[in-house]
């Protein structure tokens, strides 16, 4: 039998494949330049985790992980290995770095902060300014600490160098949430069950403007553009959006979709970016800054489940957030706030350190 010449018919096929493969290449999707991705994982050791808010000291690279009962946590960045474990801040619930005074403070849930030196991690001072306290912020025009209390439903001015209590001001909220600085002398606060804004004067401790959120419920994470006075709102509704207000008149003027579960929102001055932290649907979503009024979205990264706090390296484009591997015992009780299943429980030797980095 006379054996037929198959050249033909492969010669075919491999060109057909090949431009199917190039068809392939051409609808894949394109990853731009500059998107973020997932550049470390370091695994921290430890039993059954909690954690809470997170501080970056730039010059060291060193990231402040609040652990609550087990106290304020010192990761090293440079070599992705957890440093040092601070003394005396049994409680810690947040971490707030002061560059310019060399110092940083654990906001401790006894209504107490440690102070520490950010060169040594040598503890310097533990001193007590309220009953209860979750977060703090820094108001650079008076010098002063900001320390939230939602229990007791007040702020505590403190004295950053000698630790006094120099004021204090009762709130309406039950669920007072994140602060931050306006550059003009204020201290702004999400009230999370009222959806509102309100404006503390940090020279008398006064609230001076209480502002509805519009189009927005639960307002959680927020940062702030002092050069352009816009206040960015991470908003735990049913339907997610990043608020953003303008801080003079108390005006939204424009909402974009996040993903839920929102903690965490930093503002990039130098790159005109929103960085927001969402654990439920476990995304970081980036909003572009066009102008004062005018946004954009992005870009978004998967992260990991739970990952909702984080602190942000401008300099070099790193994003720091952490977790761990959750379960939901019915058994125990649940917290149905965030969400249906929202874990209430979390496996030993679980929690992590992910770092993202702009490619």
């Amino acid at each position: 039998m006379r054996k037929k010449n198959l050249l033909p018919a492969i010669t075919g096929m491999a060109v057909a494949l090949a431009f199917c493969s190039a068809a392939h290449a051409e609808d894949k999707p394109r990853i731009p330049a500059g998107f973020f991705r997932l550049s470390a994982v370091a695994r921290l050791p430890g039993a059954s985790p909690d954690w809470d808010y997170l501080g970056y000291d730039t010059k060291r690279e060193h990231l402040f992980i609040a652990r609550r009962d087990d106290g304020l946590w010192v990761f090293d960045t440079r070599r992705s290995r957890l440093l040092a474990r601070m003394p005396r801040s049994k409680g810690a619930g947040a971490a707030l770095i002061l560059p310019e005074l060399g110092r940083g403070y654990s906001t401790n849930e006894d209504g107490s902060t440690t102070m520490f030196d950010l060169a040594t991690l040598k503890v310097l001072r533990r001193a007590k300014f309220a009953e209860d306290a979750d977060a703090a912020s820094f108001e650079p025009v008076t010098g002063r600490i900001a320390f939230v209390s939602a229990d007791s439903q007040q702020v505590s001015f403190v004295d950053p160098r000698s630790l006094k209590l120099v004021g204090k001001v009762k709130l309406d909220t039950k669920k007072a949430d994140a602060s931050a600085a306006d550059g003009q002398g204020n201290i702004l606060l999400n009230e999370r069950d009222r959806d509102m804004i309100v404006r503390i004067d940090a020279a008398s401790a006064k609230v001076t403007a209480e502002w509805p959120v519009t189009g927005c419920s639960q307002p959680t994470g927020m940062a702030v553009d002092t050069a352009r006075h816009r206040a960015f709102i991470g908003c735990r509704s049913a339907k997610p959006v990043l608020a953003v207000m303008n801080i003079d008149t108390g005006r939204v003027v424009q909402t974009l979709d996040i993903g839920h579960g929102n903690d965490g929102v930093t503002y990039d001055a130098a790159r005109h970016r929103i960085i927001t932290t969402n654990g439920i649907d476990a995304n970081i979503v980036i909003i572009h800054q066009d102008d004062a009024d005018h946004y954009h979205f992005e870009q978004a990264i998967t992260t990991r489940p739970e990952a909702r706090t984080m602190a942000y390296d401008s300099k070099n484009q790193r994003i720091f957030t952490v977790t761990a591997e959750g379960v939901v015992n019915p058994a125990e009780k649940i917290n149905t706030g965030p969400s249906k299943f929202y874990p209430n429980a979390y496996y030993d030797g679980s929690f992590v350190v992910l770092t993202y980095a702009a490619r």
